[in-house]
């Protein structure tokens, strides 16, 4: 077991090191002057180089690139070109936002896999079956912000049981907060349940078919029991595996949900910062995003090394 925690862990640091790599590289690619944009096109060439030479742009990639990991390291995110405030705090208003976004999310996506998907092979081609995987078919082909349209429609326009969007900050309290985060939840939700949804009930079914199941059945073990002490610890396995890839995709929704919303979380601070060209705010929010896929498909490894006795055994 350490031997395979130490190895995601050094898998954990390289992936690191990669991704910011990558980050940087493709903002340097990317075409737009930050001086340009903050001046406006009227500006005289000399302000824009001052601006430049003052922004530590002048200097070559690898010193930029090296200088902003150190940073990293110290705890230092730099400046915002734009707003002119340290990064940290327009990161850490935003992460007030989409930490709780997310937690949400993921766990409606995962009460809502778990009911369907153990329903669903509970009742293997009955009506009820077909029923809930026609509708999960559904929820992974609507688009998130195509859904959150019609949330906002039905909940916040016609029946009038939620905000249509804003956020209306932490000191109002936490029921209003929540209120505010459910609608965009579903939406992020949906497609990730959907999908998690289906992979449970085939890991249940597959798992149904085990020599180990159809002897506790053999002994007169009830369906039910059986599903709940034999099948479902075995079936989690990849499920729990699909839920960290799927985390990704939960994050990167955040972008276009949280602007349908209007709600001022990462996605929406990224997309400001890409328009404003403030590389320095979209460098540190799209590591800080990769950080958490790839912090969470690391815990993920380790679930499924203590659900998976196999793995322990072995100590890959």
């Amino acid at each position: 077991m350490s031997v395979f925690i130490a190895k995601r862990v050094l898998t954990l640091i390289v992936t690191l090191i990669g991704a910011s790599i990558v980050i940087f590289l493709v903002m340097e690619i990317l075409p737009g002057d930050p001086a340009l944009v903050i001046l406006g096109v009227d500006a005289s060439d000399e302000a824009i180089l001052a601006l430049t030479k003052e922004l530590g742009l002048d200097r070559p990639p690898m010193i930029r690139y090296w200088d902003w990991i150190a940073g990293i390291l110290k705890g230092e995110l730099g400046t915002s070109y734009a707003y002119k405030v340290p990064v940290w705090e327009l990161i850490e208003g935003a992460l007030l936002i989409t930490i709780p976004l997310a937690i949400m999310s993921i766990i409606i996506s995962i009460i809502l896999a778990l009911s369907i998907g153990l329903y669903a092979a509970a009742n293997h081609n009955k009506a009820g079956d077909i029923t809930l995987m026609g509708i999960s078919q559904l929820g992974i082909s609507i688009p998130n912000f195509w859904l959150a349209i019609l949330l906002i429609i039905l909940f916040a326009i016609e029946l009038r049981w939620l905000p249509a969007g804003g956020f209306p900050g932490w000191d109002d309290g936490l029921w209003a907060c929540l209120r505010a985060l459910l609608l965009p939840s579903l939406a992020l939700a949906t497609v990730v349940g959907a999908i998690l949804a289906r992979i449970t009930r085939s890991s249940v079914l597959e798992v149904f078919r085990e020599d180990y199941v159809r002897t506790a059945r053999a002994k007169g073990l009830s369906k039910q029991a059986t599903l709940w002490r034999h099948v479902l610890r075995n079936a989690l396995i990849p499920v729990l595996t699909v839920t960290g890839i799927q985390f990704s995709a939960l994050l990167t929704g955040t972008v276009v949900v949280e602007n349908v919303f209007h709600i001022p979380g990462l996605g929406s601070l990224v997309l400001k910062a890409i328009n404003n060209r403030d590389t320095i705010v979209v460098e540190n929010v799209v590591l800080l995003l990769a950080t958490m896929i790839i912090v969470v498909n690391f815990i993920v490894d380790v679930l499924y090394a203590v659900i998976d006795p196999r793995l322990k055994a072995h100590d890959i």
